[in-house]
């Protein structure tokens, strides 16, 4: 079992390095960072803030599109290619397929945000920014955050196209993000069903809202350890949860 999924994962790993959109992607990241040091100079007024601002948003920005464009990617381009009925020819449970791509991409995002995080705090040594203990809290964070957002993308991908897996993760993303203001729609409206519609949003969705600390951070207040852990426990039990049921519903897929 473990070694059915190790070996998927690896080989997900190299497929993905070899995907030109992750060097391009990282490479954007870089240069936004970089580009902060540029920004900063030409402003007055908080030189430090907006670098570390920049280096944050950049990190997030650039793991959570991988995350999406590469994980619709792991099982619709499979089955596109119709390279799954080889996979599925061989001695593997379909949930150990679902279980080592997701592994091989988890890698995959790993080694990138620890690029761009070398890459930032060398941004703001260069730039003689303070190096707070937030800083690493808000990145610990953005890692759950990237890996909830590509578990939203491989269960869309699981039975439907690439196309509405990305426009479904992506709405899943921004309603993540709009969680407390839809819940105060829904207090606030009379009509009976955007107030249904607003809850189940706010029920269904993952509140990303949990994990994001960037504006604190960047100012160099942090949070307690029990939020940060109460926060990634809850960004990776929401994530196990969707990658179960990518399993389940994968199958049942008849190919």
């Amino acid at each position: 079992m473990m070694w059915n999924i190790g070996v998927i994962a690896i080989n997900t790993f190299r497929e993905n390095l070899r995907d030109k959109i992750l060097y391009n992607l990282l490479f954007f990241a870089l240069a936004l960072i970089s580009a902060s040091l540029l920004l900063a100079h030409m402003t007055f007024v908080e030189q430090h803030r907006i670098i570390t601002d920049m280096g944050l948003a950049a990190i997030n920005a650039i793991g959570v599109l991988i995350g999406i464009f590469v994980g619709i990617g792991l099982v619709s381009r499979e089955i596109e290619r119709r390279t799954i009925y080889t996979i599925m020819a061989r001695p593997l449970k379909r949930w150990e397929f679902i279980l080592g791509k997701y592994a091989g991409l988890a890698l995959t995002l790993s080694i990138n945000i620890l690029i761009m995080l070398v890459v930032y705090l060398a941004t703001l040594v260069v730039s003689g920014a303070t190096l707070y203990l937030s800083l690493f809290q808000a990145v610990g964070l953005i890692f759950v955050e990237v890996l909830l957002v590509t578990a939203i993308a491989m269960f869309f991908s699981t039975f439907t196209s690439s196309t509405l897996s990305a426009i479904m993760t992506i709405g899943c993303y921004v309603i993540g993000h709009l969680t407390s203001d839809l819940r105060g729609v829904a207090v606030k409206t009379q009509n009976e069903a955007v107030k249904g519609l607003m809850n189940a949003l706010y029920y269904l969705c993952p509140n990303l809202d949990l994990l994001n600390i960037k504006g604190q951070a960047a100012s160099g207040v942090g949070v307690s350890i029990s939020y940060e852990m109460l926060a990634a426990g809850y960004g990776l039990l929401y994530a196990a949860a969707l990658i179960v049921g990518a399993c389940v519903i994968f199958e049942r897929r008849d190919f």
